[in-house]
């Protein structure tokens, strides 16, 4: 009997230790101060990436995304990566328990397929803080389900993706409080990395604009 009493205790204290945070996977919630939809490539620049809400985005901002379409449908994904405390660095980030989400279409394309995501096993509930981080890349067809797939192809400059800014979110949810809203989230768009030989045309470039000047 005291066995079995001191596994199931075991055990409760083991779940209670492992429970995750959870937060409003939802990018649109305008009485909660969020709008911040999701941009596509631009088409006239597939390396251009940008971030920051537009004039229409809550908080209002001043960025502008010439030629690039609002993401819609199955063929993107989008995960949240986490970590306690404000102000956290990106490499501390860890993905959210919770399945990667896609995008809503016609009218509310931009947008995310709003649910509640459960934060990893470095964020428990109600943290009073988390360091948040949105990051999108294109799922080919449903075969790349994760960022640790898709990271690598998009480096390669095989798919576009993309990750937004970092940002604090307060009073994580748990048992005191539900999930709350993705307060400070801003938009962005997804972009193709660079090839490598643009990078060394743009160095050459580099080099020959501080001869130039050296010489005059």
């Amino acid at each position: 009997m005291k066995k079995t009493l001191l596994t199931l205790a075991l055990v409760a204290t083991t779940a209670a230790a492992m429970a995750q945070g959870t937060i409003q996977f939802n990018n649109l919630n305008s009485a909660g101060g969020v709008r911040a939809p999701m941009y596509g490539i631009n088409t006239n620049n597939p390396a251009d990436s940008r971030t920051g809400n537009t004039a229409a985005g809550l908080p209002s901002g001043s960025q502008i995304y010439p030629a690039s379409a609002l993401l819609s449908g199955s063929d993107w994904s989008a995960q949240l990566f986490a970590a306690p405390g404000s102000g956290q660095a990106e490499g501390s980030l860890v993905s959210a328990q919770s399945p990667a989400t896609v995008f809503r279409t016609g009218t509310a394309a931009g947008y995310l397929a709003i649910t509640t995501a459960t934060l990893g096993n470095n964020v428990p509930k109600d943290a009073p803080v988390a360091t948040i981080q949105l990051r999108i890349w294109n799922n080919l067809g449903g075969t790349i389900n994760s960022w640790a797939q898709a990271e690598p192809l998009w480096l390669a400059g095989s798919i576009a993706a993309g990750k937004s800014l970092l940002f604090n979110v307060n009073a994580i949810g748990g048992d005191i409080a539900g999930p709350p809203l993705l307060v400070g989230l801003q938009s962005f768009n997804v972009a193709f990395v660079p090839e490598p030989s643009s990078f060394a045309l743009a160095g050459m470039g580099l080099a020959s604009l501080l001869i130039f000047r050296r010489r005059k």
